[in-house]
This record gives C-alpha cells, sequence and structure tokens, in this order.
C-alpha cells in the first residue's frame, strides 16, 4: 500500500453526535471547506446523516453530521431522526460528543447515554469557547463534565473562530486506522447535488423565519435541469398546515420572495452559475407522521 518513505494512506469514518444547535453542522462545514450541511442557528436543523468528506495528505475522513438527539420525539419525524443519529454510531471509527461550553442539559445526558456502548475513541468537543468569559470557570465545569465518561481527548474549541480545530484534525487522523481510500481526492460529500439544492432553500427559510418557521416544514426539489447558461430548480416548500402556508408566503407573497432571492443566492455559490430558481408551498396535513412522505424526503431509519 505504501513505501517506506511514505506515510500509510489512512480512511475513516467519524460521527459529530450531540443535542440539536451545539455547532455541529458548522464544525463538519468548517473541517471538509465546503458548506455541506445546514447551518441556521436553529434547533434540529440537520434531518439526515449527511457526510462530508475530508481528503488531505495520507488520510480520508467521512464526517456524518448527525440529526441532533432530543427528549421530545412525539411524531413519526422526531422519532425517525433520533434513530438516524443512534444509526450514525454504528460503523463509526472516532466518534465527536459535541456540548456548548459551560452549559450541560438533560439532553447531553441522553447523547452520552447512547454513547454507552459505542467501543470506538469518542473526543468530547466543548464548542463556544469564545463565548466565554472565564477561563478558570471554564476549566471547573471541564473536570465536572469529564467525570461522566471516560473520554480519548477533550477540545474545548469553537469551530466558528478555529480556535482549537487543527488539533481536533491531527487527533482524528492519528485514530483512523489504515485503508484505502472509497473516494476521489476532490470529493466533499457523497450527496445529490439536488439534496444539498434543498437544503439551502431550506437554511434560508430557517434564517428568516426564526421563531416563526414551523418544524414541520421540508423543501424537495422537483426538477433540476441544466440548461446552456442557466440552472433551472423548481423546489417544493411542504407545510402541515394552511396557517403554515400563509407564514412562509408572507404578505402580498413578499417573505417568499425574499427566501427565494437570498437562496437562489446561495445556490449560484454552490453550483457556480446563474440559477433560475421557483418556489412552491403546499399543505399535506401531517406529513411528519407519514412513512411515505418521509420516504420520498429521503428521511428514512
Amino acid at each position: 500500500m505504501t513505501s517506506k518513505s511514505k506515510q500509510p494512506h489512512r480512511f475513516g469514518y467519524v460521527a459529530i453526535a450531540g443535542r440539536p444547535n451545539v455547532g455541529k453542522s458548522t464544525l463538519m462545514n468548517h473541517l471538509v471547506g465546503f458548506r455541506v450541511s445546514a447551518i441556521a442557528n436553529k434547533p434540529q436543523t440537520t434531518r439526515h446523516n449527511i457526510r462530508g468528506i475530508l481528503t488531505e495528505a495520507h488520510y480520508q475522513i467521512v464526517f456524518r453530521d448527525t440529526p441532533g438527539i432530543h427528549k421530545s420525539a412525539k411524531s413519526l419525524l422526531n422519532k425517525t431522526i433520533n434513530l438516524e443519529a443512534v444509526a450514525a454510531l454504528e460503523g463509526a471509527d472516532a466518534v465527536l460528543m459535541m456540548v456548548e461550553a459551560q452549559r450541560w442539559t438533560e439532553e447531553d445526558d441522553l447523547v452520552l447515554q447512547r454513547l454507552q456502548h459505542v467501543n470506538c475513541p469518542v473526543f468530547l468537543v466543548a464548542n463556544k469557547v469564545d463565548k466565554v468569559k472565564q477561563r478558570a470557570a471554564l476549566l471547573g465545569w471541564l473536570q465536572t463534565v469529564t467525570a461522566k465518561r471516560e473520554f480519548t481527548a477533550i477540545f474545548p474549541l469553537s469551530a466558528t473562530k478555529e480556535i482549537n480545530t487543527a488539533e481536533l484534525k491531527q487527533a482524528l487522523v492519528a485514530a483512523l486506522p489504515e485503508g484505502e481510500w472509497p473516494y476521489a481526492e476532490d470529493d466533499v460529500t457523497d450527496q445529490s447535488t439536488r439534496f444539498i439544492c434543498a437544503e439551502l432553500v431550506r437554511e434560508q427559510l430557517m434564517t428568516y423565519l426564526h421563531q416563526e418557521l414551523p418544524y414541520s416544514t421540508a423543501v424537495e426539489v422537483e426538477r433540476f435541469e441544466e440548461q446552456l447558461k442557466v440552472t433551472e430548480i423548481h423546489a417544493v416548500i411542504w407545510v402541515s398546515r394552511e396557517s403554515q402556508k400563509g407564514i412562509i408566503i408572507g404578505r402580498k407573497g413578499e417573505t417568499l420572495k425574499r427566501i427565494g432571492s437570498s437562496a437562489r443566492l446561495a445556490l449560484e455559490e454552490f453550483l457556480a452559475c446563474k440559477v433560475m430558481l421557483k418556489l412552491w408551498v403546499r399543505v399535506e396535513e401531517n406529513w411528519e407522521n407519514s412513512p411515505r412522505h418521509l420516504q420520498s424526503l429521503g428521511i428514512t431509519s
């Protein structure tokens, strides 16, 4: 596989687990160097085990950005999200348990519970340290948290400010087994272009609507056509009630226009071409409890 003068090739899967809104998607996007996963500052942004691929020097890492594990899982959608997150731990060569620095909740305990039977190295990542004002308080908090489990290593870091992220990457590489690379060196994800386009539209939905946006909202790309000078994309925003449709469309359609305009810019940056984007809002009552609809959106476990 390698000569004496070269380091052996390493390859492995790294699952990023944690409760909602601790920065899992932001960290993976930073490590991969590409916006693979939606990163709106809102819980339950990620609904799939999204995979980002990092290839550098002698190693290749496939990161699994898992949905946030949460307690309130009443709908089939939320139950499936939890199952997706737990399933991502199977076969991982390393796990990053992400928490928010100086904050530990019951949902963090739930994540820790899910990691009880994980035999691979588990790294504790305390994110958002750039917001911590007292270093001594952080050290005391870390001592309390690390008593909960014997972690392979602990990394206080900031995914947005790139604090300690390079050190984390080095530790992960050291934990990887030797192996051939299944992906090309320039691959950054194994997700389809349609999937990423739908995620970029959904990201703008969450960015613009904040607390108004119902969690029972999904985006499905119905048409993706590459023409000579423009890519035409038709996407449907699914909601489960007529009142939710009105929230997204807004007065005289202004809200949907703003969402569409921002989404188009994000899509043009991603696709590196001019985009014609058309959005529709459709109602299917209780779609988040429909196995057929979840499967059509790729939300399965």
